[in-house]
């Protein structure tokens, strides 16, 4: 007997209801598939796909899940936190257009591309991290990539006309023409702890915030971007891959500091 089904059984001593038993066990299934070790980051990864694809509730229903399996393995103390079910009405820590540009325009100056393309693909594509290190030469030469979602549901990861014309043009001069993109300094695919870690350490080299400077932020500047300049949310939705259009809506909200900007213009009696 496996450890999963050591947990199934585990499980069934305790009298839980067959639905309540099924989505438990579909929680860890799902989060063993996907993640290859039991750690804090990987935990935390976890949460953030969550609480970007389901609603507060159901997020913490996986996590209930998540959190009895790592007390039957002997892990309790990396269990997570349960989120709010309140949503806040603004977005919070996202990197403006103007910090963008800087990171972007400093890791060109300095030379280094593979960094300069790493956050502009971020923020031209609306890539998860965990997707951004999935594309290859060849999806830039296509000019997509296709990702499957659950239930088979497929979505298809753009990579603007501009960003394919530099990125070949600097595939050649590094004469890479196959493979992985984004690799790490031993030739393997980076992983998306190096791209979190490597960002904070630009951001402190080049003076941005580093509060604002992780890969999902660059997800959220995307969406803000192209509700600004296309206000058009059910296509927005289908590009960021989000089950439901209402996961998306937080993008049409204004960030704390633009509430703020906006209350200091206004707000003169």
């Amino acid at each position: 007997m496996n450890r999963k089904e050591q947990f199934a059984a585990h499980l069934r001593k305790n009298n839980l209801s067959e639905n309540t038993l099924t989505s438990y066990l579909w929680t860890v299934n799902y989060y063993l598939v996907h993640y290859n070790d039991v750690s804090k980051e990987n935990l935390l990864a976890y949460k953030g796909y969550l609480l970007e694809v389901f609603k507060p509730k159901t997020v913490n229903l996986r996590i209930q899940a998540i959190n009895k399996y790592l007390e039957f393995i002997g892990k309790g103390k990396l269990q997570l936190k349960f989120v709010k079910v309140q949503q806040k009405n603004f977005l919070e820590n996202v990197i403006s257009n103007a910090d963008y540009t800087f990171l972007k325009n400093c890791l060109r100056k300095d030379s280094n591309m593979e960094w300069y393309f790493v956050v502009w693909y971020l923020a031209a594509t609306g890539a998860r991290v965990s997707e951004l290190i999935q594309i290859k030469v060849e999806h830039v030469e296509a000019g997509y990539f296709d990702l499957y979602a659950k239930g088979g549901k497929l979505r298809r990861l753009y990579i603007p006309k501009k960003l394919r014309i530099e990125t070949i043009a600097w595939l050649k001069e590094v004469n890479i023409s196959f493979g992985f993109l984004f690799l790490n300094r031993f030739g393997e695919r980076i992983t998306t702890r190096g791209i979190s870690q490597q960002l904070k350490n630009y951001a402190e080299k080049y003076g941005v915030n580093s509060k604002v400077v992780y890969p999902h932020s660059f997800r959220h500047l995307y969406a803000k971007n192209f509700l600004e300049k296309y206000n058009d949310i059910a296509l927005l939705a289908d590009l960021m891959g989000h089950e439901s259009i209402e996961t998306t809506r937080i993008y049409l909200r204004r960030t704390a500091s633009e509430q703020q900007a906006l209350v200091d213009k206004v707000v003169t009696w």
